[in-house]
């Protein structure tokens, strides 16, 4: 992908005024009468989506006007990227310096495409950036995002446990962070069975991937992912219509290993800790079946209710090692439950949280960033769906009502009450195509978390 953004500099450039309805009329009334009849000929109103170029005396292009509804959206530009010719332009209009930033990075996530496999037609429309912006930040939350939509989009085959583990070693390296793995039968004399159980019928290991940055005096935020790196169900068999997206199934790690990726480029004053485990939901002779119990690293025995709930078994052993360190936050990402789309539908990132004033940061952070959120309710009533007769627990409720909130009260059994904890079930994946967003792996929650941690930590 070429580089969306040119950084200051003295290259000549096309402006792009952003018009809205409401500001048309006075947009309209301070151009010249050539321009004016220009508009009419061409019926341009300011309506959303319309794009017009306004010839130069010369014959080239002295501007490019665009409708726009509401600025205070982060995808208003996000399709002019792939609409206008090759070239560079700036922005300028009412109310646009104040919100440069946002629209620089829906103007990047407008030009992202995924073109590993297939080639695509080249975006060369480029946005000129003044050297008064904060161009660290535009640029990392586009590669942020992009990271973890490119991990998504990539094929089972191609983005294994080995994989994500090597994705997350460069980062290390990037970032100077420090790296490290348990894998395969390790996980079991290091004491991650459920991991181990979960992935140990694929030819590709499971594992526990760690990444920690950042100096150890400050506080520690951790983050964990879910990393079911292709779902088969497990002899609980998903239908071929359930399986044929289910390479997205490691979407909670690809939040995690980008929303990582921004708090170190940014350089966060927090101690970073990443916890992704990573397996593949196989089916072979050794495949864990309904009705086995198992153990986990906290202790707690496990009933298989269904082989097809994996993620929250891989994902309690590692918020249990999370847990032993004590954070200051532990956040998780994990594509858990088709409850929960049911609940918000697939756009909208629900969540759980044990803290209240977490829960209304999240909240407000993602109506402030247009990353949205909407919290689901811990409903401690629901904890008896989750009992069992032979174990300390089931790992799925044999109801169907709820699910999104008894996934997540299996979850908080591995969290102290006293460590603040946020959980993310998302889709991480676009169904639909919209401006900014090509149908495909999404990041979702990256934005509205990484607010939240920059007013908590930044100034501190």
């Amino acid at each position: 992908m070429i580089d969306p953004f040119i950084y200051g500099g003295k290259e000549a450039s096309v402006p792009v005024t952003l018009v809205s309805s409401s500001s048309f009329n006075r947009f309209f009334n301070k151009l010249n009468d050539a321009q004016k009849h220009w508009l009419e000929q061409n019926h341009f109103t300011g309506k959303t989506g319309q794009l017009l170029a306004v010839p130069a005396v010369d014959g080239g292009i002295e501007k490019m006007v665009y409708g726009v509804c509401n600025l205070d959206n982060y995808y208003a530009i996000a399709d002019l990227p792939a609409r206008l010719p090759p070239g560079v332009y700036t922005l300028e209009g009412t109310g646009v310096k104040s919100r440069l930033e946002s629209l620089a990075i829906g103007w990047g996530l407008g030009c992202y495409q995924f073109d590993r496999y297939k080639k695509c037609k080249a975006i060369e429309a480029r946005l000129k950036l003044p050297n008064s912006s904060d161009h660290p930040r535009i640029h990392s939350m586009v590669a942020a995002c992009s990271r973890a939509r490119d991990l998504i989009n990539t094929p089972a085959e191609d983005m294994m446990p080995q994989h994500l583990s090597a994705v997350v070693a460069e980062l290390a390296q990037t970032y100077a962070g420090v790296y490290d793995e348990i894998v395969g039968d390790d996980l079991l004399s290091a004491n991650y069975p459920s991991i181990y159980t979960v992935g140990r019928a694929s030819i590709n290991q499971p594992r526990l991937i760690e990444l920690n940055w950042g100096d150890a005096g400050n506080p520690c935020v951790t983050l964990v992912g879910k990393g079911i790196c292709f779902d088969s169900g497990g002899l609980d068999i998903k239908p071929a219509a359930g399986m044929r997206t289910m390479k997205k199934d490691m979407g909670g790690a690809a939040q995690v290993i980008g929303l990582a990726q921004l708090i170190m480029s940014l350089e966060l004053p927090i101690r970073l800790r990443v916890l992704i485990p990573a397996a593949e939901n196989a089916i072979a002779g050794n495949s864990y079946r309904p009705g086995d119990v198992i153990k986990t690293r906290s202790g707690v025995t496990v009933e298989i209710d269904n082989t097809d709930a994996e993620g929250r078994l891989v994902l309690c052993d590692a918020l249990t090692e999370a847990c032993e360190s004590k954070p200051d936050l532990l956040i998780d990402y994990a594509t858990l439950t088709g409850a929960a789309r049911v609940a918000v539908g697939t756009e909208i990132s629900a969540f759980f949280c044990n803290n209240r004033p977490l829960a209304e940061e999240v909240r407000t952070a993602g109506e402030t960033v247009d990353d949205p959120t909407w919290e689901l309710p811990l409903h401690k009533g629901y904890r008896s769906l989750l009992e069992s007769h032979v174990a300390d627990t089931v790992n799925s409720a044999s109801t169907p009502f709820g699910g999104a909130t008894t996934a997540a009260l299996y979850l908080q059994n591995f969290v102290p009450d006293n460590i603040p904890w946020l959980h993310f079930d998302i889709m991480a994946w676009n169904n639909r195509k919209r401006a900014g967003r090509p149908i495909g792996g999404e990041a979702m929650g990256i934005r509205a978390v990484y607010e939240v941690l920059e007013k908590r930590y930044a100034a501190s």
